[in-house]
């Protein structure tokens, strides 16, 4: 499940898995988002995790021979980690994620100032991912945060670091390397990114190189960025050639419902703003 693209099934036209999977030969997806109503996670949009749009997605997902990484958090909306008031009811609501669809891996998108920019929030998350982790050590925990050009800001430095002082035992580290004012060279603003948390993750926890890399994950964003980054087919190739050749653990975009041709077509939710062919960045994705 390293290579998992986000999926939105409330938003930008979303695709029939089966038609995605079955040009692409991608084996796994992303799904956004689950949200908060109170400390009870609802699938956005939705009242519950069952029942709705989503869950009946993650059975078409599931009937296309795919697997699915429920994705916790984003940019908008009511989140758990603020609405959850302790580190056991955190770690309640992220267990009946789990517990809701037999899940081998969890993502918790940490963005904004109410998660990313709030060092409770911080520090509840990582805590509620240490008991996940303890409650179910099969899980795979991933953290999902935004960065510069060059790694981790103040707040993506604080995360890794404060990991480690509560013994969070997070699997994978995932970087967002866009809408950072990365300017034209797409490719070497990810890799600058990527370097400058492999370098963090390495000095934090005492990990070689190789292991540095293989506990963290790249999260792009194809075509056009909301800054107006562009990141083409032939430069996500790049970029996955270099997490594949590096043994990165995760390598995923937003979003599989933008991986369509549209050049010209701006910053939307069901085309890339690029000129490419349907499904290009998810094949692309699949050989990692």
């Amino acid at each position: 499940m390293a290579s998992a693209p986000y999926v939105y099934p409330g938003w930008g036209n979303p695709p029939a898995p089966a038609t995605v999977v079955n040009a692409t030969g991608i084996k796994s997806f992303t799904m956004a988002f689950v949200l908060a109503s109170g400390c009870n996670p609802v699938w956005d949009g939705e009242s519950g995790l069952t029942g709705g749009v989503h869950a009946s997605y993650i059975s078409q997902i599931k009937a296309a021979g795919a697997d699915v990484i429920p994705s916790i958090g984003g940019w908008s909306g009511n989140k758990l980690g603020p609405n959850c008031t302790t580190v056991d009811a955190l770690a309640g609501a992220y267990q009946k994620v789990i517990n809701a669809f037999g899940l081998k891996a969890i993502d918790i998108d940490i963005e904004n100032t109410d998660e990313f920019e709030n060092t409770a929030v911080q520090d509840r998350i990582l805590g509620a991912l240490k008991v996940i982790k303890a409650n179910n050590p099969s899980v795979k925990t991933i953290v999902t945060f935004g960065t510069s050009p060059t790694g981790p800001n103040y707040y993506g430095t604080r995360l890794v670091q404060q990991a480690k002082a509560l013994g969070a035992n997070i699997d994978v580290f995932t970087q967002m390397p866009f809408d950072f004012g990365g300017g034209s060279d797409m490719y070497a603003s990810t890799v600058g990114a990527t370097e400058g948390l492999k370098n963090l993750v390495k000095t934090t926890f005492g990990y070689t190189d190789a292991q540095a890399y293989s506990h963290i994950g790249i999260s792009g964003m194809n075509g056009l960025s909301d800054q107006q980054e562009v990141t083409s087919v032939d430069t996500w190739t790049r970029i996955r050639d270099y997490a594949k050749n590096n043994g990165l653990a995760r390598f995923t975009f937003w979003a599989v419902n933008r991986d369509r041709g549209c050049a010209g077509g701006g910053v939307v939710s069901d085309c890339s703003g690029i000129a490419q062919s349907d499904w290009a960045f998810t094949k692309v994705s699949a050989g990692f």
